[in-house]
């Protein structure tokens, strides 16, 4: 079990009851500059700080996306919303997500993924392994006429450490680990109506440190301070720095520094292949005796 537990138990209820008032925010019109800041102020309000800038993926967008700083995009009618949040203290991190129909023409899609979430929840307990919960996950899915995505998994969690090694697939496979007690895991199931797996596209918003190292230009030495200050390894959004940093052309040119020489890397938006669209849900859970305790429940 991770020392000071309690933070991931507060990380975990804060996240649940932010993931519940964020629910009003998605509606038709709305802006997502707007959606994506109140709720990571609604983090702040709660005494927690963002453990990753807010994901709002739309349609065929599976994840990675988080407006930019002058983003003036707003939802629209018949819009799949997913929404992706992460609260930590401490470093504890609660990591939780889900998806509204807008249209409500898609109620089956969201139901697959959240009945496929509850399907690997009540399976999880010490000696299970993660490549069993993948074909769970994958069963029920299909059992709705969608597909699993194959190339986005679940994840451990670990303190400042978001992804921590460990996936848990949403597709059989024979990956061996076996869920031990004081495990912390965030699984989410995406399901689709399109190809089944997502490709990189070109949009990259959000980074994260990946191996500090002297760097020439000076304003680019400043935002890494200001990265490791403030966020360490977890990860950041690009107009977080510009709110500190006014200059977009400074920045810019500064994150291109950061990257080519591998201190920081980027996280491509996601998107499904077939441009079928996505759902996503999610909770963050921790292994017990008896079985998986949800914490963002």
């Amino acid at each position: 079990m991770e020392d000071n537990f309690e933070d991931f138990e507060q990380s975990g209820k804060t996240a649940s009851k932010i993931r519940e008032d964020s629910r009003r925010l998605i509606m038709i019109g709305e802006g997502l500059l707007d959606i994506a800041e109140t709720i990571e102020q609604m983090i702040f309000d709660e005494g927690c700080r963002p453990a990753f800038p807010v994901n709002i993926s739309i349609n065929e967008i599976a994840a990675h996306y988080t407006p930019e700083i002058d983003c003036t995009d707003c939802l629209n009618e018949n819009d799949v919303v997913k929404i992706d949040l992460g609260v930590h203290i401490n470093g504890a991190i609660a990591d939780t997500a889900y998806t509204i129909d807008l249209g409500e023409k898609n109620n089956e899609l969201v139901k697959a993924s959240e009945d496929a979430l509850e399907t690997a929840i009540s399976a999880i307990k010490p000696g299970v392994s993660v490549g069993e919960i993948g074909g769970l996950v994958e069963e029920k899915i299909k059992s709705f006429g969608f597909k699993p995505i194959s190339n986005l998994t679940g994840h451990m969690i670990k303190r400042n450490i978001l992804h921590a090694g460990i996936d848990v697939p949403n597709i059989k496979t024979k990956d061996p680990y076996e869920f031990a007690v004081g495990d912390i895991f965030a699984v989410e199931p995406f399901a689709t109506t399109g190809q089944g797996y997502v490709v990189d596209t070109d949009h990259v918003e959000i980074f994260s440190l990946y191996l500090p190292r002297q760097i020439r230009m000076r304003q680019s030495r400043k935002i890494l301070q200001t990265v490791v200050s403030n966020y360490g390894t977890l990860p950041f959004a690009e107009r977080w720095i510009r709110k500190e940093f006014k200059s977009k052309m400074l920045v810019g040119a500064s994150l291109r520094e950061l990257l080519d020489n591998n201190v920081i890397k980027g996280y491509p938006v996601l998107k499904e292949a077939g441009k079928g669209l996505v759902s996503q849900t999610e909770h963050t859970m921790v292994v017990e005796e008896k079985g998986a305790r949800v914490l963002t429940k």
